[in-house]
């Protein structure tokens, strides 16, 4: 979470200046975008490659729960790239069905996370006064406990399933981007254009979604993009702990745990670890990207 919090950190400005559609600024967005260091190559470039694997996985891969007690424990071979485990079911298989699940898990939690988040902290923002000290104070009840406490305890609750990790994560993580967002609200309207916008008529809510938070998103957006691989990352620890996905479906991080169970075959769990470090790990660095890309437009 170090790395995150440092994300945060660099990505604390101001907000966005107001933006209307141009050619040359969506040639300077894409121009932006482009990688500038070894780093953000490779992260590009893994991301790209794992996530069109993943989403392959049945063009790939044979199905990842099919057993043959046969070849248990198998070393990599020929006909089973990443070996076997104790089922004789195919690493390489649950490798990629796994990776859709630890994928869908960082989807939907960025997207419940950040939709919740984004909307609350943006009306306690724009609204202020004693709505904005209410809002906030719920807010800060939820940080008040470790978010991976709060998710471990969510998970516990509610079993383990997908879907359950998927709403602890994003009950664990909403109240971040509720106080960020806000953050950015406050500065935005006090600005001419959103002065202009509510003399012409614009009532509240207009102003609100159509003026201020499109302009105050710019920071958001990126900070939601990095959170996948920390949401992936997290997912599969609950998963490790055995509150998460549960047996046989596959996932990067129960898999990780079931291999525990076998020292010596090393490669059930150098497997799974490896994808779950070089997803995540490419995402920090592709992050890199859409920081300074934000930075950026700012200085423009």
């Amino acid at each position: 979470m170090l790395s995150r919090s440092k994300r945060l950190e660099e990505l604390a400005v101001e907000g966005d200046e107001p933006t209307f559609g141009s050619e040359s600024r969506l040639v300077e967005a894409f121009e932006g975008l482009r990688p500038r260091t070894s780093l953000e190559a490779y992260g590009i470039v893994v991301i790209t490659l794992m996530t069109t694997a993943i989403l392959a996985a049945p063009l790939l891969a044979s199905d990842p729960i099919d057993q043959d007690l046969s070849v248990a424990l198998t070393n990599p071979t020929v006909d089973h790239w990443l070996g076997t485990d104790n089922l004789g079911r195919d690493i390489w298989s649950r490798i990629l069905y796994g990776g859709r699940n630890s994928l869908l898990i960082g989807v939907f939690v960025i997207l419940i996370a950040g939709t919740i988040g984004v909307v609350y902290g943006a009306i306690s923002g724009f609204v202020g006064g004693v709505v904005d000290g209410i809002m906030m104070r719920v807010v800060d009840i939820f940080l008040s406990f470790p978010a991976i406490m709060l998710a471990l305890l969510i998970s516990a609750a509610l079993g383990p399933k997908i879907r359950t990790v998927i709403i602890a994560i994003a009950a664990a993580w909403w109240p971040f981007y509720a106080r960020l967002i806000r953050g950015q609200v406050i500065v935005i309207k006090q600005r001419e254009y959103v002065t202009a916008s509510r003399a012409l008529g614009a009532g509240p809510m207009r102003n609100l979604f159509m003026t201020v938070l499109p302009n105050s998103f710019g920071v958001m957006k990126t900070i939601l993009i990095l959170d996948i691989g920390y949401a992936i990352l997290a997912g599969s620890t609950l998963s490790f702990l055995g509150l998460g996905v549960s047996l046989p479906t596959p996932e990067w991080g129960v898999m990780i745990r079931e291999a525990l169970q076998f020292p010596n075959a090393w490669w059930m769990v150098l497997s799974p670890g490896i994808a779950l470090m070089l997803f995540v790990s490419a995402m920090n660095f592709a992050g890199g990207v859409a920081t300074r890309s934000v930075h950026e437009t700012h200085s423009r």
